[in-house]
């Protein structure tokens, strides 16, 4: 028998100074087994970095939510997708390879990839020159303690405050505060 994903539930309150947005955002995740709780939270965090563009690149007529993740790899971690049905923002977490990115370009209008982990560094030293052609990708670096703090913060009905200003991410709940500052690579 098949192990099934393990539902989260997140009310993620955004304060994006940076870009004028505030919203509430009421989220289910559903955690693939092989999925760790690093990997979701980054997911999560990126979600709302990205929370902006439903009004920014789309002026609100779009739905920000997250893929299929682990069970599909086809489907983007996150997306914004507008009533079309075209894809606006494709997000990746992870370190995915040159073909995914490749593919997930082709597919949406922008890209976006958070390398995380302690080898995230090899992983963009052996693809930084591959990805050159890729004008719709940007690469972000989370730092690694940020992420492992994360994980702290993770629990099957989640209560998070988002506050991002100046390009710095501070996540908080009743369990503490995460504060993340994305590295642009690219």
């Amino acid at each position: 028998m098949a192990l099934k994903s393990t539902i989260f539930k997140a009310n993620l309150s955004i304060a994006d100074i940076d870009h004028g947005y505030y919203a509430d955002h009421n989220l289910t995740l559903a955690r693939h087994p092989s999925e760790t709780d690093e990997r979701m939270m980054v997911r999560l965090v990126a979600l709302a970095l990205h929370a902006h563009e439903l009004q920014t690149r789309c002026n609100g007529d779009a739905t920000l939510a997250f893929g299929a993740g682990l069970s599909d790899a086809d489907d983007p971690d996150v997306h914004l997708t507008d009533y079309t049905g075209a894809k606006r923002l494709w997000i990746e977490v992870g370190q995915p390879d040159e073909r995914a990115l490749t593919k997930a370009c082709n597919k949406s209008e922008a890209v976006a990839t958070y390398a995380f982990g302690p080898t995230a560094e090899v992983w963009w030293k052996g693809i930084e020159t591959k990805l050159t052609r890729l004008d719709k990708l940007s690469v972000w670096r989370l730092p690694h303690s940020a992420v492992v703090e994360l994980t702290a913060l993770a629990e099957r009905s989640m209560q998070l405050q988002a506050t991002i200003q100046e390009g710095h991410l501070l996540l908080s709940s009743g369990l503490g505060t995460v504060e993340i500052e994305p590295l642009r690579w690219r």
